[in-house]
């Protein structure tokens, strides 16, 4: 490895500034092995997410496949390194997911501000994922209905500003970089998903975001948390963080069950995924078929947005079509 990073850096360490990061490289390496350099935040034992070691036989594939940045100087994964944001009512999050899936830097969070104006949100997410580089392409999942990187609504982040807003192209334009603009439950969806069957994702944050998958295949986006869930509420206001706060988990949890009921009966799915912030406060026993999974797919699944079956998904819409009746 060190032989690797001198290869790369030799024709610039005349520098003092690339020697410098060179040598801070090499300690660290020399201090922590590679474990920092793969499968992300390790637990208190020392091990990965995946349950396995930070160093020996059994270390993921980008721990052995470093390469160096040119800009940097910085040792780093081996192929495209993505920056996956998780824009939300309540938090902004990021980290920065090598081409395995494993995220390598983060994740680092930060209240979403209020008012949540675009500007606001943008100038945020600058100053949050900073830290994150280097990285070569963004995943961004919003709170809301987008389409071809345009926002359409923006329900639970508080102002209609966010309306025909072009957030993939600013976040492009301050950032320097490639963005993908997804719904956020669909990003969450696409780090949890089988591939089998009728999949059906929610998440439980600020309000409830909603996604399908047939086969792995994502489904057109429905806004169901904008759909009446019970007495007139809508699923956002019926099992949302404000009625957490409003009713307590008791009656919050009962309401929670009753949804996914209703939703069941609506979907026929095969499996129901329940991320999100507030999955952690439900207290019951799910069916076989439900399955409580990690708010940080939320992050990893960012990486999926840059799947060649998602390519034409994030094509430029071409030109609308009309049909042109002939006259007898």
């Amino acid at each position: 490895m060190v032989n690797i990073i001198l290869t790369n850096l030799r024709p610039r360490l005349h520098r003092p500034r690339v020697l410098g990061r060179a040598l801070r490289v090499l300690r660290e390496l020399g201090r922590h092995g590679l474990h920092r350099m793969h499968s992300g935040a390790m637990d208190g034992n020392g091990k990965n997410g995946d349950g396995k070691h930070g160093s020996g036989p059994n270390r993921p594939r980008e721990g052995r496949n470093l390469a160096v940045d040119d800009v940097s100087g910085v040792a780093r994964p081996a192929g495209p390194l993505t920056l996956a944001i998780d824009i939300g009512g309540t938090r902004l999050k990021g980290g920065t997911l090598a081409e395995t899936g494993a995220m390598v830097a983060g994740p680092v969070r930060v209240d979403t501000p209020h008012p949540a104006t675009p500007t606001a949100v943008v100038d945020a997410l600058v100053t949050l994922v900073e830290p994150l580089r280097p990285f070569d392409r963004i995943s961004v999942g919003f709170p809301g209905v987008v389409r071809h990187g345009m926002v359409i609504t923006a329900p639970n982040l508080g102002t209609p500003a966010w309306q025909g807003s072009r957030l993939a192209a600013e976040l492009s334009k301050r950032l320097g970089k490639p963005v993908r603009l997804l719904n956020d439950a669909s990003v969450q969806g696409l780090g949890v998903v089988a591939g089998r069957g009728l999949e059906c994702v929610i998440t439980l944050g600020t309000g409830m975001g909603f996604a399908l998958f047939q086969d792995g295949r994502l489904l057109p986006h429905l806004e169901l948390s904008q759909h009446p869930a019970r007495k007139g509420k809508t699923y956002d206001e019926y099992i949302g963080a404000a009625a957490l706060r409003e009713v307590g988990r008791q009656r919050w949890n009962r309401r929670v069950q009753r949804a996914i009921a209703q939703i069941e009966t609506l979907v026929t799915y095969d499996t129901l995924y329940i991320g999100g912030g507030n999955a952690k406060a439900i207290s019951f026993e799910t069916p076989r078929n439900v399955q409580i999974v990690s708010n940080q797919a939320g992050i990893t699944g960012g990486i999926r947005l840059w799947d060649k079956l998602l390519d034409e998904a994030f094509a430029e819409p071409g030109p609308p079509v009309t049909e042109t009746l002939e006259r007898p």
